[in-house]
């Protein structure tokens, strides 16, 4: 174990360069990472605030073995704050490489993801998920750190309303995985996490208190955006940080967690679920709203406004284009600045 002591080499809070913004940013999977790799490229100090209620794949499978924290969204998040250098990108690939047997060979390393083991075996090393996540990021190189939301392993469950509409009845369905195979088929009225005494972690609640901004989304909204609002004590840490706050949509509005829902339907959910918090800004791509007068309206209710830029990848517009998501943020931070 001595080869853990000493200083812990990575970027400390309030460390960033003079003239960019210490960021927060609360998500989970692919619209986390997106934003992650977006805000590398405006500053370096960047804390990921991470939802830890997967269930499903190997992180599932490791939470369910061993007790832990599910690792693949902390993961992911790493490897999107990793550099675009060789060391970087060698790291990024390798944290995201899955085992995959030869032909006909079982294998229990089958669908491990090569970061989910090397973070669990810091977490055992260490005893402390934040510092197996900061010496994770160390080797990295990553830019900027990740934290869990909570260090308690949390279980979403969602009402579900099975049938045609006027006969519809309600289903209760736990667990993430379950919940976006059944919100497929169905319609998700309610979300909420047990254990009901879980807590926000102090670093997580530090962060958040600390930034200069705050970005919210984007991400599957039921699973990995609305999460951090149903924990109490992370909702409460939001709505009082004193920093300005972003929303990202998504570039879809319908998925199969918000089948029939427009874009301003995901800010009335957000409105129902928080209504004390309050944003400065809703970074949205035109493309999405389909009626801008109502989701301006919506916008306003959460005393914002709405900043429009094209978000999608030419050839994929369903997907978060990097350097535009990194060029709106850049121009917010920087039109509130001269302010």
């Amino acid at each position: 174990m001595s080869v853990f002591t000493g200083a812990l080499p990575v970027v400390a809070p309030g460390s960033a360069m003079r003239g960019t913004p210490r960021v927060a940013a609360l998500g989970g999977g692919h619209g986390l990472s997106a934003t992650l790799q977006a805000l590398r490229y405006v500053t370096p100090d960047i804390s990921a605030i991470v939802t830890v209620a997967d269930d499903g794949g190997s992180s599932g499978r490791l939470r369910r073995e061993f007790g832990v924290l599910p690792p693949g969204d902390l993961r992911m998040a790493l490897a999107a704050l990793c550099d675009d250098t060789d060391w970087g990108r060698t790291w990024r690939d390798a944290m995201q490489h899955r085992f995959s047997p030869l032909p006909e060979q079982e294998s229990e390393l089958e669908g491990h993801a090569l970061g989910n083991l090397l973070i669990i075996s810091l977490w055992e090393l260490l005893g402390d998920p934040i510092a197996g996540l900061q010496w994770a990021g160390a080797l990295l190189g990553a830019r900027g750190r990740v934290l869990p939301m909570s260090r308690t392993p949390l279980v979403i469950e969602g009402d579900v309303l099975v049938g045609e509409p006027g006969s519809q009845t309600r289903e209760r369905v736990v667990g993430q995985s379950a919940l976006g195979h059944a919100s497929r088929r169905q319609t998700i009225e309610r979300i909420s996490l047990t254990p009901s005494d879980a807590v926000v972690c102090d670093e997580a609640a530090d962060a958040m208190d600390e930034a200069e901004w705050i970005v919210v989304g984007p991400g599957s909204w039921y699973t990995s955006v609305l999460p951090h609002l149903l924990l109490p004590s992370a909702r409460d840490a939001l709505c009082e940080a004193p920093g300005r706050k972003i929303l990202t949509m998504n570039l879809v509005a319908e998925t199969q967690e918000t089948a029939s829902m427009t874009a301003a339907d995901h800010i009335r959910v957000l409105c129902e679920t928080a209504p004390e918090l309050r944003f400065d800004v809703v970074l949205v791509d035109p493309a999405v709203v389909d009626d801008r007068e109502r989701f301006e309206e919506c916008a306003r209710e959460l005393g914002a406004t709405v900043k429009y830029a094209r978000l999608g990848r030419a050839e994929s517009p369903e997907a978060h284009d990097v350097l535009r998501l990194a060029t709106a943020y850049r121009e917010i931070f920087e039109e509130h600045e001269e302010k």
